[in-house]
């Protein structure tokens, strides 16, 4: 039984190790309501489906500020001086 156990919790251990890590992102559009506050339930990939979930509620939706004002980062940028130092 114990060997039955240990593979089992061998197996799952690998299982976990070999899985994609997760991926955070930003999603595009927020539900704002008097209930979800600012910036709200930022869980819309399109305006249509977080108006879609707004319909028929005192619910509107806008622009998810995280995603709005984020500077992701380009990679091989390089910042040059405008003019070189005399």
């Amino acid at each position: 039984m114990r060997a039955l156990t240990l593979a089992v919790l061998a197996a799952g251990m690998m299982a976990a190790a070999a899985s994609a890590p997760v991926e955070a992102r930003e999603y595009r559009f927020c539900l704002q309501s008097p209930e979800t506050g600012i910036p709200g339930d930022c869980s819309y990939q399109t305006y249509a489906q977080c108006n879609a979930s707004a319909s028929g509620r005192r619910a509107y939706c806008n622009l998810n500020p995280r995603y709005a004002f984020s500077d992701p980062e380009r990679p091989g940028r390089r910042w040059h001086r405008a003019y070189p130092d005399y």
